[in-house]
Parts: C-alpha cells; sequence; structure tokens
C-alpha cells in the first residue's frame, strides 16, 4: 500500500470514528438492515432489484430515521456506477444539470451509469423536478429520491410514472432493541465501556416513534452522561436526561395500556374533557402508537356519539389522517382536536344499539327471501316471474316516501330509538313521520318513552 493510501485510510478511520453513532452504525448490506421486512423480505420486489443490481428509479417514502438514506446506499453500491447525493433544500436546477452532465460523460467513456440519490424529493419544485426528467427518462441516471411526504402529492407526475415508489415504515419497538442491542455489542462501531439497563432500553424503544436515527442519537447521548458520571450503565433517569422528558411508567404490551385507553374512552363518554385530555397526554407522551389512539377515536364518533353529531365521525377521520400525513410531534394537535370534540359533542349510542338490534334480526331469520317487488326487474324474464312488479317508486310521492313492504316476510323490524340529543333529536322527529307512511298508520307508542 502507497503512503497516500495509508494516509487516506487512516483519514476514513478518523472520520468514521467521530461520526455520530446513527452514522457509524449504519448497514452495510440488506441483512443488516433492520425493519422494512415488506421491502427485504425473500422475493420482495425492491430486494430483487438491488440484489440483480437492476436498479431503475425509485423513490423512498417514509417516516424519518427509517432507512431511506441507508437503503439508498446499498441498493447504490449493488449497482456498477457512480453514487452522487444532493439535498433537495439546498440544490438547484444547476446542481441538477451538472450532475447529469458527468453522468453523460460517464457513460460515454464507459465507466457506467450514475446512481443520484435526491434526499427531500418533495422540496424540489415543480422546474426543478423537471430539469431531473430528461436524464430519468433516458437512463442516463437512476434516481433514488426520498421523501417524508406522500410523493403522488408533492412530485410531479410525469416523474412518478417513470420511478417505482417503495413506501417505508416506522421501526416496531422490537425493532428499536435489536438496534440498541447490535450498538451495545459492536465493539468496533457501537457503544463503549457502559453498559443499559433492560427497563432503560425499553423506555428509549417506546419512546422514540420508530425512528432508528433518533433511537441510536439518543443512546449516544446517555452513554456520554453514564461514561461521564461513572456509571457502569445507563439507566432510566439517564434516558430521561438524553431525551430531555420524563419517562411515563406505560407498559404497550401490558395492563397499563388497556386501563389507559379504557379510561380515555370513558372520559370521552362522560363529556369530561379535562380528563380525557389527560389520558390522551399520557398515552402520546409514553410514545403510544397513535395510529391506535385515532382508530380508537373513530370507533367511538359512532359508537357513542353517532347521530346527536354526524360531524364527529368527520372529525375523528381527520384526525387519523393528519396522523398519517404528518406523524408526531404534530399531529398531537389532531389528536388533541379530536379528543376534545368528541368529549364536548352531545352523546347518543342509538347506532350501537340499532346495529346490534339488525345483527340479531337477521340472526334470527336467516332464511329470509327479498319481496318480489324488491328484486330486480331489469329483463322481461324477471318481470314475467313477478321481480319488481308492484314496486312503488318513493320518487313519484311529493312526500318522498310511499307506504310499501322493505323488510322480508317474517323477519322481525330491528328496533331503531333515537334520543331526543343534540342533531339526533330532528332525525327522531323526521323517523316519526316516516314511520307512519311507511306502515300507513301511526306506530305504537312505547311504553319507556311516555
Amino acid at each position: 500500500m502507497s503512503g497516500d493510501d495509508l494516509f487516506a485510510a487512516a483519514r476514513d478511520d478518523i472520520k468514521r470514528s467521530s461520526a455520530p453513532l446513527a452514522a457509524r452504525m449504519r448497514p452495510r448490506n440488506l441483512d443488516e438492515v433492520v425493519g422494512q421486512r415488506h421491502l427485504l423480505g425473500g422475493g420482495a420486489a425492491f430486494r430483487s432489484m438491488v440484489e440483480q443490481g437492476r436498479l431503475g428509479s425509485i423513490i423512498l417514502w417514509g417516516p424519518p430515521g427509517t432507512g431511506k438514506t441507508t437503503l439508498a446506499r446499498i441498493a447504490a453500491d449493488a449497482v456498477d456506477g457512480a453514487f452522487e447525493q444532493l439535498s433537495a433544500t439546498s440544490a438547484g436546477v444547476k446542481d441538477v444539470r451538472e450532475v447529469l452532465a458527468r453522468a453523460d460523460s460517464r457513460l460515454g467513456e464507459g465507466r457506467g451509469r450514475t446512481i443520484l440519490f435526491l434526499d427531500e424529493i418533495h422540496r424540489f419544485t415543480k422546474a426543478q423536478q423537471d430539469a431531473l426528467l430528461p436524464g430519468v427518462e433516458d437512463g442516463t441516471i437512476s434516481l433514488i429520491g426520498a421523501t417524508t411526504e406522500n410523493p403522488f402529492f408533492e412530485v410531479n407526475s410525469p416523474l412518478i410514472s417513470r420511478a417505482t415508489v417503495f413506501r417505508t415504515e416506522a421501526l416496531t419497538v422490537a425493532d428499536i432493541e435489536d438496534l440498541i442491542d447490535r450498538a451495545m455489542q459492536d465493539a468496533m462501531r457501537g457503544i463503549r465501556d457502559v453498559g443499559i439497563e433492560s427497563d432503560a432500553k425499553s423506555a428509549l424503544a417506546e419512546r422514540v416513534g420508530g425512528d432508528a436515527r433518533l433511537a441510536l442519537n439518543s443512546l449516544e447521548v446517555a452513554a456520554t452522561i453514564a461514561t461521564g458520571r461513572g456509571e457502569p450503565d445507563i439507566t432510566v433517569t439517564v434516558i430521561e436526561e438524553a431525551l430531555q422528558r420524563r419517562i411515563i411508567r406505560y407498559d404497550r404490551a401490558g395492563d397499563r395500556h388497556y386501563d389507559i385507553i379504557s379510561a380515555f374512552i370513558k372520559s370521552m363518554r362522560g363529556s369530561d374533557v379535562r380528563a380525557a385530555m389527560y389520558w390522551l397526554q399520557t398515552m402520546v407522551q409514553a410514545g403510544e402508537d397513535p395510529k391506535f389512539i385515532a382508530r380508537r377515536m373513530v370507533i367511538f364518533a359512532s359508537e357513542d356519539v353517532g347521530l346527536a353529531d354526524s360531524e364527529a365521525l368527520k372529525v375523528a377521520e381527520a384526525a387519523f389522517r393528519a396522523v398519517e400525513i404528518v406523524g408526531l410531534p404534530e399531529a398531537n394537535y389532531a389528536l388533541s382536536h379530536a379528543a376534545m370534540y368528541l368529549s364536548l359533542a352531545p352523546k347518543s349510542n342509538s347506532v350501537t344499539r340499532a346495529m346490534k338490534g339488525s345483527i340479531e334480526a337477521v340472526e334470527n331469520s336467516p332464511g329470509s327471501e327479498v319481496p318480489p317487488h324488491l328484486r330486480s326487474g331489469s329483463t322481461a324474464g324477471d318481470r314475467q316471474l313477478g321481480h319488481g312488479v308492484g314496486y312503488r317508486y318513493p320518487h313519484d310521492d311529493p312526500r318522498g316516501i310511499v307506504e310499501q313492504q322493505y323488510l322480508p316476510d317474517g323477519a322481525s323490524a330491528p328496533s331503531i330509538d333515537l334520543k331526543d340529543i343534540g342533531a339526533e333529536r330532528e332525525l327522531k322527529e323526521r323517523l316519526d313521520k316516516i314511520e307512519r307512511v311507511l306502515r300507513g298508520s301511526t306506530p305504537p307508542k312505547d311504553p319507556e318513552r311516555e
């Protein structure tokens, strides 16, 4: 090895040793990548493309710290060519054109293709993205774009149509714990001279939101704190200091997980907005999956608010979408918005009772036939059999309702018992009028309403 080579090797060793833990522990091949099993499992499209070295243009879309840059580097290494990297936060059209010019020269000189990794591609303007099109279209470059935003909204359609989009997912708690173990056990690249208590490892893994980079950076800070104090192990207290927040006692797989979500639901049902917000933030700050919380609020909107305020379902669904699009911590606004709205909304379980009653009615008459006048009479043969004959078209009546049988013969009618609460009061009055017309008489009084 020449003197220049020795100098270069020594310089690289220094750079690696001084790099952040997340950079030192960056996987060197697909087998070292943690998580993303849908991309890296046997036969998966992404893995097949990389292993065969047949890499077209791709866009990696997912939350921060899920390995988009790592996957891009590994993919680039599998292709015989040069690797260039730009960040959309600082690069412009001029930079893109320079990359394309160098790529064109390499092809002309027989030095292989160029892989351009463009981080945060969603930040490129339309004109900047358009500058990439010629090189992508004629194969001068293989583009690997990385984005945390939905590329189908943020990336130009012509560019999307020339690329394959792969979605990366937030790592699970088990994945993060695996990363921590690797960093603690790797004598060359990982943490030295200090251990980590199991509770501290679990606390860190549960509170980084599936972000591998944040987990490793926080672990390195915690190791520095523990080493500076002469402590043999990283404790929960040290993790709190590294994350700059208190560790809330919470077990996502244990009884406390179910107890707290139960308290949250019951607080909203009881219209105690203060308690609902307390339990919501207990879960958010403890690292609970925000999608789990949002899903429960979507269910609650129909189960416990229902027709009393049908806007509640829209608010809850919008909160779930916000979690998907924005992610924590910013999605906490949408979760809080929905929790407060659901808590303050009028409550009715009429939808729940009608659903259960309808299921029971169906189970009690499993062989019911559709009445002939409700069957499809779209063909002459159908009509000869009496299908659709005698059906009364409601729009022909000025009231929009006609007296007519809709339930099967012998089937019991599910109970629909609406309440005098919120917007449901008006629906109840309308239901009473509808029933009078449908049945041809005033329905019998319910003694429980008297």
